[in-house]
């Protein structure tokens, strides 16, 4: 998928983080706000995390895009 073909976030959709200290991490949006996303992490525990499956957290709107520091979209929840 190139950059023009990313969709805007929304609730419901994953995501995966493309930064390689956090390689293969991939989170779920479960909400949007002004400036910020919730995101809960939808994996079971990688070796080299110790977050927990399930865990929430805030990311910025504009690090949804398939940079290096950025995230990729992956698909809809199931």
């Amino acid at each position: 998928m190139n950059p023009a073909d990313t969709p805007k976030p929304a609730v419901g959709q994953i995501w995966q983080d493309n930064d390689p200290r956090s390689y293969g991490r991939k989170v779920r949006i479960v909400e949007i706000g002004d400036t910020h996303a919730v995101v809960e992490l939808n994996q079971p525990r990688l070796p080299v995390s110790s977050a927990k499956p399930g865990r929430r957290t805030r990311i910025r709107l504009d690090r949804f895009r398939p940079t290096s520091t950025g995230y990729r979209y992956i698909g809809s929840a199931p």
